[in-house]
Parts: structure tokens; sequence; C-alpha cells
């Protein structure tokens, strides 16, 4: 028998690799697919290309990698799949075992820079405030004017993501609950989301006290490993993992997230980090810990539609809470978006490296979303909330993106969009 082409460790499970019927039933599923029409961009056709390579029939070669970093990892055909295939887990494997020979080059030093920075928040802050002075000086405006960013497709793409960047808002560390109370939770600051949401955070710990819970926010939390564990950069991501377990005091009930990325991968450190397990049984969306809560809701006169994001709907099946939260809203008029888990495009940094396929499912979605008439986009997920903005705006579309927890804070307080 040849010898496979994976090795340990992290290598991908045969076993749940050979659970792969080739049905078809998650091809339209795909969001590479359609886009690109091509099996071997489907995930039927990476399961075979993975298969072939475990059974020592396929070498990582060059255009078995391409075809591999194409998937957004979206999941979405774990949710279509009668068999029920694990594929982000196999995904993430079979990138740990490509990642051993380092990225391609042509984005090695984009890589670097994504990885050295982006899992940073401190490191990160710094950039995000780079950025901010390279649009206050004028010299964005000055780029754009010459037309440059055209010759640097991915620079371009991070460069028009990012909206307004608003300063760090540090939380308390401790929210003490409100009436009747439920219990102690943890909360999850994230990287992106508390240098560029900050608001988001507030909220949630706001509506987490008002529902009963006492929330602490450990100081020294990092990042949750998500973004590395989806480029298959396991090693790091383990050590992530491990420094945010310890953050977190052992007696809080849940640990609350209010990214779908972050809660995906964090629920299922278990897989990955053996000592992590505990946490992963404990970690909770923030619209899974709301959804049975008593909160004062005020009218708010809005047609809302709402954007699932990917590891919300497909990594950590929530799916009808978000929803359930917004229509108890009085006065507020939800609209379902057509194709609502098709993935907007941002798969972390996906948008930045891939700008092509991603600015073409991001045209669906401003599409769809125009189709419903909706003045607010709700998503759970601050990628979403930053690829859809964009998309709005090159659209023309006026639309206002946020996430579920500000409906609900301003529902309270009485605030208009």
């Amino acid at each position: 028998m040849a010898l496979s082409a994976f090795a340990p460790p992290d290598a991908p499970d045969l076993e749940e690799i050979r659970k792969c019927v080739h049905c078809g039933i998650c091809l339209p599923q795909c969001p590479t697919y359609r886009v690109l029409g091509e099996e071997m961009d489907s995930p039927r056709g990476r399961i075979y290309l993975m298969r072939a390579a475990a059974e020592g029939r396929l070498t990582l070669t060059e255009t078995f990698t391409r075809h591999i970093d194409l998937c957004l990892g979206c999941r979405a055909c774990e949710t279509a799949c009668p068999s029920g295939v694990r594929f982000g887990s196999l995904l993430e494997a079979t990138r740990a075992q490509l990642r051993r020979h380092g990225p391609p080059p042509r984005r090695r030093f984009l890589d670097r820079f994504i990885y050295a920075v982006f899992p940073e928040p401190d490191r990160l802050g710094a950039a995000l405030g780079l950025l901010r002075l390279y649009r206050r000086s004028g010299l964005q405006r000055l780029v754009r004017s010459t037309g440059a960013l055209r010759f640097f497709p991915r620079l371009a793409a991070m460069e028009g993501l990012l909206g307004d960047v608003p300063r760090a808002e540090p939380l308390p560390e401790l929210y003490p609950a409100r009436g009747r109370r439920r219990g102690r939770v943890g909360l999850l600051t994230g990287c992106v989301q508390r240098h560029l949401f900050p608001h988001v955070n507030r909220d949630t710990a706001r509506l987490l006290a008002l529902a009963g819970w006492e929330v602490v926010v450990p100081r020294g939390q990092g990042c949750c490993g998500a973004l590395e564990l989806h480029a298959g950069r396991t090693d790091d991501f383990r050590a992530r993992a491990r420094r945010l377990v310890a953050t977190f005091p052992d007696d809080v009930d849940w640990v609350v997230t209010n990214a779908a990325g972050c809660g995906s991968a964090m629920k299922e450190y278990g897989h990955w980090v053996r000592e992590a397990s505990g946490l992963a049984v404990r970690t909770r969306d923030v619209t899974e810990m709301l959804a049975d809560a008593e909160l004062p809701l005020g009218r708010l006169e809005l047609t809302v539609t709402y954007h699932d994001a990917c590891h919300l709907a497909h990594g950590q099946r929530v799916r009808q809470e978000p929803r359930q939260l917004l229509r108890r809203i009085p006065g507020l008029r939800l609209v379902e978006l057509a194709e609502s888990d098709l993935c907007c495009g941002s798969a972390g940094v996906y948008s930045i490296l891939e700008p092509g396929i991603a600015r073409e499912l991001l045209e669906l979605k401003i599409t769809r979303i125009a189709e419903t008439g909706a003045t607010v986009v709700a998503t759970g997920n601050p990628g979403c909330l930053m690829q859809i903005a964009q998309g709005a705006r090159a659209r023309g579309l006026d639309v206002t993106v946020v996430h579920p927890v500000e409906l609900l804070v301003r529902s309270i307080e009485g605030e208009a969009i």
C-alpha cells in the first residue's frame, strides 16, 4: 500500500474522510463551487483530494494546495451533509499538513503580517492607530486619487474593508448582576471586536448584567486562536487556547462570545486541546444566553433583515435565537433574507487573501439584502459587519449594519438607528 501524503500529528482522519458518500448534496451550498463551477473547488471534490492524498495516490502538489486554500471554511457543507462529515476539522487538519511547507511564495509577506498582527490585540490596536492617522491626515484621499491600489488587489481589499476606526473603550472588569442573579459569566472581548466594535462588547456586557448575570471581563485575555486554526497553524492555535483558558476564572458558569468565528473555535477546543475541553462546553454565544432573558424592550420602528454568519449558523448551529430576540422587539419588522446563510465572502482573512471570489460573493449578498427593502442588517460576527458595510457603501445602498445586541440596547434605551 502506498504511503499516505499526510503524517502525524494532526493528520486528517481517514475514517472521517471515508464517511463522504459523494452524493453531491453539498455542491449547491458551497460558495466557491457556485462562483467557480469547478468540482475540485466543492466539498465533494476537496474530500476526494484529501482521500487520494491520505491513501497515497496523490502528493501535496501546488494544485492540491490551491484547491484547499480556495475554501472559505464556511462549513455550509456540514449543514447539508446527510452523512455528517465534519468537513471543518478535515479542512483544518489538511491545512496543518500544508502549512509545514510554509505559505505560497506569492503571499508569504502578507501571511507574516496577518498572523503577526491580527491575533495580537496590542499590535492590532497600534496598526489601527496608524490607519486612523492615514485617514485623518488626508493621505488616504491622495493614495486613492492616484489609482495605485488597483495594482495591489490584496492591499486594496484590506484598505477598503475598514470604515471609521473608533478609539478603544476598555470595559470594567466586573459588571454586577441586576435583578434576580442567575450566575456568573466571563466575556470574551476578542481582537477585532475590541478595537473596531468596542460598543458591541459594551452592549453585550450590559445586556448580560440586565439579564441577571454577573459579568467578569478578564484584563489579560488575548486572542482565541480562530484565525490560526482556520489556517492550519495548529501549534499557534493550541498555545493561544491554553493561554486564554488560563485567563478565565474557574468559577464562571459560562464564557460568552459575540463573534461567530471566536465562539465556533472555542466550542471546538476539546477536539484540539484536551485541557481546554472544560471551557469548550461552557462557551455560549450571547444570543443563546439572552434567548430566555426578561429584558425591558421598548419600541423600535424598523425593518430589519438578518444575515447568518457562517460560524454561527453552520459552526455553532445557532440560527433561531438571534431571530427570536429580534422578533421580541416591539415595532421591529424582521424580513427573512434569501440565502441568509450563504457566506458574504469575509471568512476571517479570506476577503484579503482572495479578493476576487470574496467580491463576487459580497455582490450576491448585497443584491439579496437590497431585495428585502430593509434599512438595517443584523449579523453576529465582526468580519461580516465590515464586509457587508463595505459592500453596501460600494453599491450606494442605504442600510445600517449592526450586531443584534445593538438593536436590543437601542430598544431598551429608546434610541433610533
